[in-house]
Parts: C-alpha cells; structure tokens; sequence
C-alpha cells in the first residue's frame, strides 16, 4: 500500500521543528513536500515511475530517499527515527499544560514564519486548541517581511474566510507590533482596531539606556490597543542567532503598569527565549500580573513548545486563573476588547 510522501516530508519537518526547533533542516523537508504537491498529475507519475525525483530543483538526495520509502509503501526511515525519539518536552507531570486552550504569539509565512495560515491552523486544532492568534509582524519590522497595512487587511480577509470554513478552532486575527523608541506602536491606528490581539514588543535597541528602555514600554503597556507586552526583555539564551543579553529596565515600574492597565506578561516559551527570566517571572507573579503563555511559533512543529511555558509558570506558583490563556474564548476577547483602566 502506498503511503503519501507529501504527508510524510510535512510531518518530518513537523518533528524537526518540535524537537530543538531545526527550523533550516525542516525547512528543506516542508519545501520538498511543496514542490511534489504541486506537481501536475502526468509529470509526478512519470517522475514516480522513473523514481527521478532528485531532478527537481529543491528535492535533494535525503528528501528523494523519504519520497522513494514512501512511495514503495513503508515508513521513511529518517521519520521512523524521530518517531520513536518523540516525546514530551518536559519531563516529569505538567498539569497547566492541559489548561491551556489557547496561544495568542504565532507567525506564518506571511512574515517571517515558514508555513502557511492554514497548516498552523491544522496543527493547532490536531492539538486540542481551542484558538489561535496569527500575530504576523508589523511594517517597520521589513527583515521580518512586516506586513503593511494593505496586506494585514488582506490577511484579516484570509483568517475570516478560515474561521467559515475550519469548525473548532477559532483564528483570532492579530499582530506582533514593534514599540517604537518612543513608545508608540507600529502600524496604522484604525488597522490595529480591527485586530483581536496586540502583542507589543521590543525588537530594536535592546541596548537602550534602562531609564528610556523603561519609559518606551510603559508608554506601549498603557496603550490601549496593547493586549499582551512580548518577550518583554528580548534575550536569546541559545540557538542558531546566538545569545542576547536582556535588556535593562524598572521591571517593577513596567510590571505595575502591565497589572495596573490589565495588560498580559507574556511567557514567552521559545527555548532559545525562555522570557522572563526566572527572577523577572517570579517578580511579575509577586505583583499580581496577568499571564499569557504563548509559543511564538514560526512553524507547525513548535506550537508545542507551550509546554515549556506551562512547565515554567507551574513552577513560579502562578494560579491558572491569572493565565489569560486558560480562558475560553469569549472571556479572552472580552477582556482583550475592554477599555484600559
């Protein structure tokens, strides 16, 4: 019986991208698997039969050999191997893990993402979610193919026709917005009104003075557009870009301005992120802040990483009720829709 190699390849990259978050490697898998898609009928037949599948450009010799497994009806060998080293990420029990119904940080290929809504959407569902927010960058930010006004209401056009015909899962339509030096958001102001989740971030000078860095995201946290404050102090721990140290600032000062205009701290559960810190988690906890534990996913494969979020806000002591993505759906846009206090 033959299996589908497009499925395969997909899901290959899928594991790729749970398991240390190979993004580059699963990349190259999930591009083997578009161009068999789209070839015509006749052509991939011909292809199949002359088992000639390298000849096309962006199927290389390890993608050839899953595409031939497959289509001789067994299991890839190289999808046999992560199968059976597929696991939890987090050891050990992580019961907040089934709260969860929800993730309000993701991006596709519309920016800089690697995988179309639709399939983010598939995954999300596949995992019991009850929503997700497509969070595409802001203009300002063109190294991660920001999206223009234009094309964010394009976007908005996309999610809504999603959510007619994808039943169960609910596509909240949002972005990840730079804070600009002086606080303000990135974007058209009668655009942001139009989404459901704002996730305000830093992405430029990280380096700031404390005091300024401290005034810019104030100045975001009390706008009232703002739903969640993101990765709030922008370092790397590890991964392919390295590591970044954390930026400085009065968390106390931002952490009461998130608690006082009811915005969400984001716990950010990117491993190469893991933000905030330790001492910042267990400090905005201690101010009876709100929580949002999101995976900042890029690709299918990495919507699991909330179970490391999970792992984290357990072990800070945060009540589930103070995670706003605990909530069902209609309380969360309740509360992301309300006036700021």
């Amino acid at each position: 019986m033959q299996r589908d190699p497009v499925a395969d390849l997909r899901e290959i990259a899928r594991l790729l991208d749970r398991h240390g978050g190979q993004t580059r490697r699963a990349q190259a898998f999930r591009t083997a698997a578009d161009v068999l898609a789209g070839l015509p009928p006749a052509e991939r037949s011909r292809l199949d039969a002359a088992r000639a599948w390298a000849t096309l450009p962006g199927i290389g010799a390890t993608t050839a050999k899953v595409i031939g497994q497959a289509a001789s009806g067994r299991t890839p060998e190289y999808l046999s191997e992560l199968v059976d080293a597929d696991g939890p990420l987090v050891e050990g029990a992580n019961p907040l893990l089934r709260l969860l119904r929800g993730d309000l940080h993701t991006h596709t290929e519309w920016s800089d993402g690697s995988s179309p809504l639709e399939e983010m959407a598939l995954e999300a569902a596949r995992l019991g979610r009850e929503y997700l927010a497509i969070t595409d960058h802001s203009p300002r930010l063109r190294v991660a193919n920001g999206l223009s006004s234009e094309r964010r209401l394009a976007q908005l056009d996309h999610i809504a026709a999603l959510n007619e015909a994808l039943p169960g899962l609910r596509v909240l339509a949002g972005a990840e917005v730079d804070i600009l030096d002086d606080g303000s958001l990135d974007g058209e102001s009668a655009v942001l009104d139009r989404l459901d989740v704002v996730v305000a971030s830093v992405h430029s000078r990280l380096n700031m003075d404390a005091d300024a860095m401290t005034t810019r995201m104030v100045a975001a946290v009390a706008n009232p557009r703002t739903t969640v404050l993101g990765h709030c102090t922008g370092r790397l721990v590890a991964g392919d870009r390295g590591v970044r140290a954390q930026s400085r600032f009065d968390a106390e000062v931002v952490f009461e301005a998130c608690r006082h205009f009811g915005v969400a701290v984001e716990i950010n559960s990117r491993p190469e992120r893991c933000d905030p810190p330790d001492d910042l988690l267990e400090l905005a906890a201690s101010m009876g802040c709100l929580f949002s534990i999101d995976t900042d996913a890029h690709a299918p494969g990495q919507l699991g990483f909330l179970e490391y979020g999970a792992a984290r806000a357990s072990a800070a002591g945060i009540d589930p009720g103070r995670i706003v993505t605990t909530w069902g759906v209609d309380e969360l846009l309740a509360w992301a829709s309300r006036p700021h206090a």
